[in-house]
């Protein structure tokens, strides 16, 4: 269903599988690795002027390094290569690369050991960081840890090889690492690219097959995904020719109070925009003739408050509900949200201060209809479940929740990851910093409560949901820019982010 992200230990294993079951030597598993490296390295870097600065460990990330320089060198990049004497024991495959290295003065290695002085840098030079790979067991620390933080603090443009030094794959990171300006990873992402705390050390993360078996990725038992177009392009569905508005259900959102009409809008625009077939908006009265002055697409029904939610309608009619767009946190519409719980029979949408007001009162999230959507964002998500130290135990913390409540939760941020009941997390590929806007979530409840309307279940819904908002959002800031981008502009792009999945799909054909 998705790019699986694997553990150290599964990284490791599925390297000697590849090597045992290929066949394929190591020294010729890591020179298809450099270069894979060095194709991509000079797409990005394609001037040979500026000079070129590796650093290599003593284990298979520092012979990547070495084969790296002797490919480079090749193009015709000038190469130097720092040896940096961690450890007496050397990897055989790094002591191959060593002696494969140009002689005759055309690369000279020069060896670092504990205590020399360190190697200055211009600000044009490119540092390419082959320390310490995923294999890293303890923080750097001494002389090393003074290394890398010298590689941070100067101008160079820094390049880490699999995983910037220092950086722990899996799990949280204590002490210092490199601040990759880039990150070329081998095959498939590293769990910790995905992590917020991580952000200045992973740079600009890219990956790249190098040819690893598949059969064996599809065998370990991962329950981390990366969830990329491709794989949200498996789930869209076509649109049969002799369909009508019934059959692409009917959808209520549960939405709004005064001053918060907007938030109202906005969902039911977006779900209206994301193929429900009918829409019924439930609101305040007062929010009624604005609504229907905004969006004529949707009928209205009015609470019988004219200005907070305090009763549900009846939910016989609608195949999907979405709910908490600025509704508030009024007594009211409190005790009208635990009737929406107790009532509903079909999984809900709930988001914004619908969860704010479950956080209120634990008691009443036992009442969520099974495989509802959750969609949190970090601080609503600590109001709901607690603390946590790092952004790894978070995920834990995310993943045990989504279980306890049979529940999805997506949890949004620059890859929202989507925890299903069954312990699997899914990490979002789409989506910009333009999106952390007033409203983005608000059109997130209406996509994905017009996919669960369509006859979507709801994993899929949330999935294809996530990846549709992500990319409406993309396709809006390459038009905008971040700086500029607001939640109509999302709204305004999700046809054009139908039409591009439906592309990637007919391409696939």
């Amino acid at each position: 269903m998705s790019m699986k992200i694997l553990p150290v230990e599964g990284i490791r294993a599925l390297d000697a599988h590849t090597i045992a079951h290929t066949p394929i030597a190591s020294i010729d598993l890591m020179e298809r690795a450099a270069s894979t490296f060095c194709d991509w390295f000079v797409r990005r870097f394609p001037s040979i002027d500026r000079p070129i600065v590796i650093f290599c460990g003593p284990g298979n990330n520092g012979g990547d390094g070495l084969a790296i320089a002797r490919i480079l060198h090749r193009k015709f990049y000038p190469v130097r290569v720092y040896l940096c004497d961690i450890s007496p024991a050397k990897s055989p495959d790094f002591l191959t690369n060593l002696d494969r290295l140009p002689g005759f003065g055309a690369i000279t290695p020069v060896t670092l050991r504990e205590g020399d002085a360190l190697p200055s840098l211009s600000p044009q030079t490119l540092v390419i960081d082959a320390i310490l790979g995923s294999g890293l067991k303890k923080p750097v620390e001494g002389y090393w840890a003074t290394l890398l933080q010298h590689l941070n603090q100067s101008d160079a443009t820094r390049v880490a090889v699999d995983i910037p030094s220092g950086l722990f794959a899996d799990r949280h990171s204590q002490g210092i690492s490199i601040r990759a300006d880039y990150t070329f990873s081998f095959e498939l992402p590293k769990l910790a690219f995905l992590m917020p705390e991580n952000q200045d050390a992973v740079g600009e993360w890219i990956s790249a097959s190098i040819g690893l078996d598949q059969e064996f990725i599809a065998q370990w038992p991962a329950n981390n995904h990366y969830h990329d177009l491709g794989e949200a392009v498996k789930l869209l569905r076509p649109r049969p020719k002799f369909s009508h508005k019934g059959t692409f259900g009917h959808a209520l959102l549960w939405v709004g109070s005064r001053g918060k009409t907007g938030a109202a809008i906005l969902a039911a625009k977006a779900c209206m925009r994301s193929g429900a077939g009918l829409l019924t908006v439930h609101v305040p009265e007062s929010s009624g003739p604005i609504l229907q002055i905004a969006f004529p697409e949707a009928m209205v029904s009015h609470d019988a408050s004219p200005h907070v939610l305090s009763e549900i309608p009846d939910l016989a009619p609608y195949r999907a509900i979405g709910a908490g767009c600025g509704i508030g946190t009024h007594p009211e519409t409190a005790h009208a949200l635990l009737q929406l719980l107790q009532t509903a029979r079909v999984p809900l949408v709930l988001d914004a201060d619908a969860l704010n007001l479950l956080a209120a009162d634990p008691a009443c999230m036992q009442a969520i209809p099974g495989h509802s959507i959750l969609t949190p964002h970090p601080g609503e998500f600590e109001r709901l479940f607690g603390k946590t130290s790092d952004h790894f135990e978070r995920l834990e913390l995310l993943r045990q929740q989504a279980a306890a409540l049979n529940v999805i939760i997506a949890l949004k941020g620059a890859h929202t990851c989507i925890a299903a009941p069954d312990g699997q997390c899914y990490f979002n590929a789409s989506g910009n910093p333009g999106m952390a806007t007033a409203g983005s979530g608000d059109v997130l409840t209406g996509v994905l409560t017009a996919l669960l309307a369509q006859g979507y279940p709801p994993l899929e819904s949330a999935l294809l949901g996530v990846a549709l908002h992500g990319l409406a959002g993309d396709l809006a800031a390459a038009q905008q820019g971040t700086q500029a981008l607001i939640a109509s502009d999302i709204i305004r792009y999700i046809g054009e982010a139908f039409s591009t999945l439906e592309n990637l799909q007919h391409n696939e054909l």
